[in-house]
């Protein structure tokens, strides 16, 4: 897998173009397991960048920074073993940035 098949396919599981619109996520970097990419400061811990590694596991490491003008990163939490599907409820639970509208406060009507 290249380095750009693996960020789209971290990104896609982040919620793709509604994750970029919802949370003002920029500067997307591909690397050859990771995607990094600048957010609006988070107002829950301060971070304004992200980093997310696939291991070999198949799962990922979350690494939320702050990084400043003279380009020093100051790594804050660090999440291991997360899956892809969870990767967006832990971005909203850690930034405090929605990934996506969600349902808009309607309910699903369920038949069966």
């Amino acid at each position: 897998m290249s380095d750009m098949q693996l960020a789209a396919t971290i990104l896609e599981q982040l919620g793709g173009n509604r994750f970029i619109v919802m949370t003002g996520a920029r500067d997307f970097l591909g690397a050859f397991n990771a995607l990094t990419f600048r957010i609006p400061t988070s107002p829950r811990n301060r971070a304004n960048a992200v980093r997310i590694t696939l291991d070999p596991s198949d799962t990922y490491s979350v690494e939320f920074m702050t990084v400043r003008r003279n380009h020093v990163a100051t790594v804050g939490p660090i999440y291991a073993g997360i899956y892809g599907d969870a990767l967006p409820d832990l971005f909203t639970r850690v930034t405090g940035l929605e990934t996506s509208l969600g349902t808009l406060g309607r309910t699903v009507d369920v038949r069966i």
